[in-house]
């Protein structure tokens, strides 16, 4: 949490970030645009906006005392204490400046949302809360770092949270609610591994930073750095004016934001730019209306203006336009600008049409005033009165789709090991408080997670034998129940690909890519770490090591070269390599090989016959515990079968490639995951 006594950056000396800055700014006038996402680099004053932000603005009004810093001039957002207080007449009010609560990337669930005491609860008959991260951050700013390196859970609990206003703890049949409105700021580097599309679709605004690629800002970036590391003091003084400046903004639009009015036009624009860019549902249109008249506001406006909608277009859709993670990038400005020109035509045409309905009224009043004319008379006027109208066609856009597999879910394997780490694929029992309870048991050393239900349970049998001197139920420590929890995980999922000239053929590798695509998909969703080994003639080479940016292995696999010998036996040891060093370095990884091969190995590593050899490597991946599937390529009139006897002796999963499709082969592989995996005990021996 930050110290307001040391002298803060200020947030208008930042070098450029502008629409990093904006989003910031929209969300302290109007928290319920639902955050914002800043993705990008590191280095680009993320964190430094955001604690500038929040030094920028006067100090709050809050009641003294409370525990969530109440606002006393909202009884709706009153807690319960607060409430009690306010009816006996002694609720005080203080001033302080708003915080920034940082939220590390290893809190617990507990530590999030806040515990309860249940021994006092039971004891005494009276809820005795202690806040966590959210009630630490209620009328300020939540800031989560590497957003994308939480568990998913926890993610929701914020976002619900951030949606909601409140925060409710339920422990053991006890409920306890406290309000949680705060600004939630998440930040993360794409390369590390998005965010679920699910959680992504939850941020209101998001913005994608770098670093500035123009010298004299650079220059002008560090000069101003030196000169607030020479004299913060001085430096902030300096820059006070326009600090002042942008808060009286902040603050006035804030005041004026309930009288911005959009008008049915407006809302129109916006429903038609998320039609032609495709966005699912219907949170960026809301979003949008809710950016747009924010923006309205800020300009110092009560009416909401196309442009203002286009800059809620460019804040709101960023991270809702791409649904998967191997679609293309599209040139969104020409997008947006087209979809926006397409409104403008039509909003001419309905001009046009109601133009000729007046008309065609007027032309009847006329008529019913020439009634007593002449014949002749009324002929003659209404030729010259008559106009020749033709609404010019509305013009239609239609974008093409991207191919995507339909994936069924998996039901993950139950891992019988104590892991950590996080993901979506296999379950695995946990000793951290960030798995969900399932069951309770007898600890055999103390603990700090209970299970206060299972240990009531345990002691109601001999409550009417033990002395409770005035307490309503005596607990001893044989009572005592330890929570069982679970969690899921992701795999390491390597990918030994044969790259060599019998796979040159063109179909086949194509064929063999789209498999391993579809299977980057199932990873990408289930979070797990993907690397790819090529083996080719006489080395086998780990083109990308175990990472969690699965477009990043895309692109490894789109170039990677073919031609050559097939030396498949250095490419089972080139992967067990790769495996035994992820499991020194993260013994609770689950690694899971995938080899695409057509089995024709004809080189070996010394003299042996080639098949032989692999066979033999083959058989220690499987003494090791390593689970595998094996993609058969071979695809001529004449089969070898190699391919087959490789998967026997790893005791992997075998499939062809062949009048499958690569659904099919997720699916196959899928149900190979693996249930348990033992560390390798040491190299290779062929």
């Amino acid at each position: 949490m930050r110290n307001h006594n040391t002298a803060v950056y200020p947030f208008t000396a930042i070098v450029g970030q502008e629409r990093m800055k904006k989003a910031l700014v929209l969300n302290l006038i109007n928290p319920k645009l639902g955050g914002v996402l800043i993705r990008g680099e590191k280095g680009t004053a993320k964190s430094t906006a955001v604690r500038a932000l929040a030094n920028l603005l006067p100090e709050i009004e809050v009641v003294e005392g409370c525990k969530f810093r109440c606002n006393p001039d909202n009884r709706n957002e009153l807690c319960e204490e607060c409430l009690d207080n306010l009816k006996a007449g002694n609720l005080r009010v203080s001033r302080v400046k708003m915080r920034v609560v940082d939220l590390p990337v290893s809190a617990t669930e507990d530590r999030v949302v806040g515990t309860l005491d249940i021994e006092h609860a039971i004891k005494k008959g009276e809820k005795r809360f202690e806040p966590g991260v959210l009630a630490m951050a209620h009328r300020g700013i939540l800031y989560v770092d590497e957003i994308n390196l939480l568990d998913d859970h926890l993610v929701d609990v914020l976002l619900d949270s951030a949606a909601m206003g409140v925060n409710t703890i339920e422990r053991e049949g006890i409920s306890y609610s406290h309000p949680a409105n705060f600004v939630l700021v998440g930040t993360m580097n794409p390369e590390e591994g998005e965010l679920r599309p699910q959680l992504l679709d939850r941020f209101g605004l998001c913005v994608d930073v770098k670093g500035i690629s123009d010298v004299s800002r650079r220059v002008e970036l560090i000069k101003y750095r030196l000169s607030y590391e020479a004299n913060p003091e001085t430096f902030v003084a300096n820059w006070q004016a326009a600090e002042t400046e942008l808060c009286g903004q902040i603050l006035n639009a804030k005041q004026l934001l309930p009288e911005v009015r959009i008008s049915d036009s407006m809302l129109e624009l916006i429903s038609q730019i998320c039609v032609d860019l495709g966005v699912d549902g219907h949170r960026a249109d809301i979003t949008m209306m809710k950016t747009s008249i924010t923006l309205a506001a800020f300009n110092g406006r009560t009416d909401v203006f196309e442009e203002d909608v286009k800059e809620a277009a460019e804040l709101v859709l960023s991270h809702r336009m791409r649904r998967k993670p191997f679609d293309s990038h599209s040139d969104k400005q020409d997008k947006l600008d087209e979809s926006i020109e397409n409104h403008r035509e039509k909003q001419k045409e309905k001009e046009k049409e109601k133009n000729k309905h007046e008309q065609q009224k007027k032309e009847h009043e006329e008529d019913k005033e020439k009634q007593h004319k002449r014949p002749e008379e009324q002929k003659s006027e209404r030729s010259q009165n008559q106009t020749d109208e033709r609404p010019d066609s509305s013009s239609e856009t239609i974008f093409a789709t991207g191919e995507s597999y339909q994936i069924k879910q998996l039901t993950p394997e139950f891992l019988r090991a104590d892991r950590k780490g996080s993901g979506r694929r296999s379950k695995t029992f946990t000793s951290s408080k960030q798995g969900r309870y399932i069951k309770s048991t007898i600890p055999h050393e103390k603990t700090s997670d209970l299970a206060f239900d299972a240990t009531l349970r345990a002691a109601a049998p001999y409550q009417i034998t033990r002395e409770k001197n005035g307490n309503s139920i005596i607990i001893h420590e044989s009572d005592f129940r330890k929570k069982i929890r679970e969690k899921k995980i992701g795999n390491l999922v390597l990918f030994v690909v044969d790259a060599s000239g019998s796979m040159g053929a063109r179909q086949r590798m194509v064929a063999s890519k789209g498999a391993v695509l579809s299977m980057l998909m199932d990873a990408y969703q289930k979070r797990d770490k993907v690397g790819l080994i090529a083996f080719k003639g006489e080395s086998a080479e780990l083109l990308l090591p175990p990472t969690s940016s699965i477009e990043l292995a895309q692109k490894y696999l789109q170039e990677m070269p073919t031609g050559g010998k097939t030396p498949l036996s250095r490419g089972l040891v080139k992967g067990y390599e790769v495996i035994r060093t992820e499991l020194q370095r993260d013994p609770d990884t689950c690694p899971f090989m995938v080899l695409i091969s057509d089995g024709r190995a004809n080189v070996s590593m010394n003299g042996e016959s080639p098949l032989q050899e692999i066979k033999t490597v083959a058989s220690r991946l499987r003494e090791e515990g390593i689970q595998s599937a094996v993609i058969d390529t071979e695809s001529s009139m004449i089969k070898f079968g190699l391919a087959r006897q490789i998967s026997a002796a790893l005791g992997a999963t075998y499939l062809t490639l062949e009048n499958l499709k690569a659904d099919s082969i997720v699916n196959a592989v899928r149900a190979s995951a693996p249930f348990d995996i033992m560390p390798p005990s040491g190299g290779f021996s062929v």
